[in-house]
């Protein structure tokens, strides 16, 4: 294996984790590879750190162009998901701190504060590291750290560490909206359960947050019916009617609701549990953000 293949898993994880997408991810790695290949690693005294550099100041050039177009986004935007099946092979480097509720958090922070962050909660760089990397010295990338960690600290959603739990209730949740349960559905809802939609103006979906569980237990009995999602597939032309299913698939090291149509995954949503009750609902319909997952 050659010294940048065996260091790829752990730079697609800096990189997603500074962006949130999975396909700017894999394009900074593939230029971090084509810088790699003009080097004479003879001259390279840590070609793991010496990646990392490379990767992570090309991934904090790439989320600021990023953040531009994100202010022209339609309706709310939300990090790519990301497959953490065990069977994926990078999921040693991607399944920690890829928390959907954390990354959404992320996203508040500036590209500089966002990748301090990243690699000194993530990989525990020292800050002397940090700073070479980001431009700054070494005080300053740990005033950068702090800014980031009280922020994230203050905005960052809790929730139940029981997994086995936490199944359960996406299982609940799944067979609740696609009975069109109603009742089911604001049984698992915590009063004032927020839900985040992500269509990205390509799918349907709130263009707003919705607030409270009897507008969003309406919404999602709405829409997640067979019926009502192969009346909605057609009408957008994303898919037919043929082989519509619904399974639980490991994203972002949590469990998640997955929506398939002819092959393909239509939409996703992913639950933060709180107290034995939902408080948030991350639903992502944008078929550029679910193009790389396989259905359930």
């Amino acid at each position: 294996m050659s010294t940048f293949e065996e260091h790829r898993a752990l730079l697609l994880g800096v990189a997603y984790r500074i962006l949130g997408t999975v396909a700017d991810a894999e394009d900074v790695v593939q230029e971090a590879w084509l810088r790699w290949s003009g080097v004479d690693e003879a001259t390279v005294a840590d070609p793991k750190a010496y990646l990392i550099r490379v990767t992570s100041r090309l991934a904090i050039d790439r989320l600021r162009w990023a953040k531009s177009r994100r202010e022209a986004y339609v309706g709310p935007w939300l990090p790519e998901p990301l497959s953490t099946e065990p069977d994926v092979a990078e999921r040693a480097e991607l399944a920690d701190t890829v928390e959907l509720a954390l990354l959404v958090v992320l996203e508040t922070l500036s590209p500089l504060e966002r990748a301090v962050f990243v690699l000194r909660e993530a990989f525990d760089l020292p800050f002397a590291e940090i700073g070479e990397i980001v431009g700054r010295s070494e005080a300053a990338a740990r005033q950068l750290a702090r800014r980031a960690r009280d922020h994230v600290r203050d905005r960052r959603p809790r929730f139940d560490v029981d997994r086995a739990e936490r199944r359960r209730i996406t299982e609940r949740f799944a067979e609740a909206a696609m009975k069109g349960d109603l009742d089911g559905l604001i049984e698992l809802l915590s009063a004032e359960v927020e839900l985040v939609s992500d269509g990205g103006g390509k799918a349907r979906a709130p263009l707003r947050v919705l607030t409270g569980a009897a507008d969003v237990s309406r919404f999602l009995t709405s829409i997640a019916t067979p019926a009502n999602i192969a009346k909605f597939l057609v009408s957008v032309g994303q898919a037919g009617t043929a082989g519509l299913s619904v399974g639980l698939a490991e994203l972002n090291n949590a469990p998640a609701m997955v929506i398939s149509a002819e092959g393909r995954v239509v939409s996703v949503a992913s639950l933060l549990v709180a107290d034995g009750r939902i408080q948030a609902v991350y639903l992502m319909a944008n078929p550029d953000k679910l193009a790389r997952l396989t259905p359930a």
